[in-house]
């Protein structure tokens, strides 16, 4: 069955909900594999005999493959089968899981992370494939659902690797992904129908023809900019939260952690998110979005006005509207980028991620010299000027 049959069906017959939690799962366990490491870093650190700061390098190495995957790998899913290459992507992503585990030495430790972050991309091959299975006027809440399965693999992977790696080790929890990644590999090769292809053109072209993409579409550059944007906001707050904790308020790093459960605010506002885009328009969407954020880090600079427990309790409840905002612009933008040319959908959401990927290094990189500099006022002045911009790059008149 093509991409066009299914098409054609799904407008009767929207994709099953047993089609949509294997897709959403799929997207969750694949990203999460890129941030199974940062608990364990200590554990691997001791087991090899490394020092704290080569092992540091093992996120920087898995994070830096996951930006090469997504400008040189996701594209490819215009122009070869998506069944074929979620498929290939899980077998090698499996493979780079298990030799991780059986490395004995940092420098192994550290090739086989980036092997990781090339191949987790598989999660920015689902949604695109998502993206075309599903009826145009239920797009949005389809993508913003399995988005939530993403979405809750960032939150829920540092608890569970954390904890699995405190009682088994670290080696195991590679192990025990490697063999989710493959499993549900094979489960959505079952599923999935074969896909078009997009396009002919040649592996170079392809990559050349995202700079034509780049400079055709506004609403591209718009979506990229303030997503990049909020991306900035978000990092600054999460990189240098569990330092703030510890030096203002002497918490230790699980408190930062459990910081992070504000998290699944986004993951359930995922598919509200992609239903309102449907119904009222994806850019109305981003407007209340990057609103919602800007308010929610602005109400930091109350924190000054209330007792240390009414402090905590304002931070949390921001985190929990900033992060709230964030996902739903995610979902508001990838429905609009995923509109405006269906046969580039590969290479239109190389370049929103390739712009989030960027906010997110700057955004960590200003907010940990802002924190240095200002203190948190510092932090929090810089991620309400991202936001206010993110806001005001969404006022603009539309013009595409």
């Amino acid at each position: 069955m093509s991409a066009q049959d299914v098409l054609h069906s799904a407008e009767i017959n929207p994709l099953s909900r047993q089609t949509i939690f294997t897709l959403a799962t799929g997207t969750g366990l694949s990203v999460a594999t890129i941030y199974y490491n940062q608990p364990l870093l200590g554990l691997m650190a001791q087991d090899l005999q490394a020092s704290v700061s080569s092992t540091g390098f093992v996120p920087t190495f898995t994070q830096i493959g996951y930006a090469l995957g997504i400008l040189l790998l996701v594209p490819l899913g215009d122009k070869f089968n998506r069944r074929y290459i979620i498929l290939l992507k899980s077998l090698l992503l499996s493979l780079a899981l298990l030799i991780c585990s059986l490395m004995p030495a940092i420098e192994g430790l550290l090739l086989a992370s980036l092997a990781i972050g090339i191949l987790a991309t598989m999660a920015q091959d689902i949604v695109p494939a998502t993206a075309a299975l599903a009826p145009a006027e239920h797009r949005g809440r389809t993508v913003g659902t399995v988005m939530t399965g993403l979405l809750t693999g960032i939150l829920l992977s540092r608890v569970l690797s954390g904890t699995i790696g405190e009682y088994y080790g670290w080696r195991f929890m590679y192990e025990l992904a490697a063999l989710s990644i493959l499993l549900i590999g094979f489960r959505l090769w079952w599923l999935l129908p074969d896909f078009d292809v997009d396009t002919k053109l040649s592996y170079p072209a392809l990559l050349k023809s995202m700079v034509g993409l780049w400079t055709k579409y506004t609403d591209l550059r718009r979506a990229a900019l303030s997503q990049g944007l909020l991306s900035v906001a978000f990092s600054a707050f999460w990189s240098t939260l569990a330092v703030m904790l510890h030096t203002d308020f002497q918490f230790g790093s699980a408190v930062a952690g459990a910081f992070g459960l504000a998290g699944a605010a986004g993951a359930l506002a995922a598919p509200l998110a992609g239903a309102i885009a449907d119904k009222q328009g994806p850019e109305r969407v981003t407007q209340l979005a990057a609103a919602l954020v800007a308010l929610s880090f602005a109400a930091m600079f109350l924190l000054s006005l209330l007792p240390v427990n009414g402090q905590i309790v304002l931070i949390l409840l921001s985190a929990i509207g900033f992060d709230l905002g964030v996902q739903a612009a995610l979902i508001a933008n990838q429905t609009l980028v995923y509109g405006l040319e269906p046969p580039a959908r590969g290479r239109l959401n190389a370049l929103l991620f390739t712009s989030v990927f960027i906010g997110m290094a700057t955004g960590s990189a200003l907010g940990s010299k802002a924190l240095a500099e200002f203190g948190w006022t510092g932090v929090i002045s810089l991620a309400t000027a991202a936001a206010v911009a993110s806001l005001l790059v969404r006022l603009k008149t539309k013009s595409s």
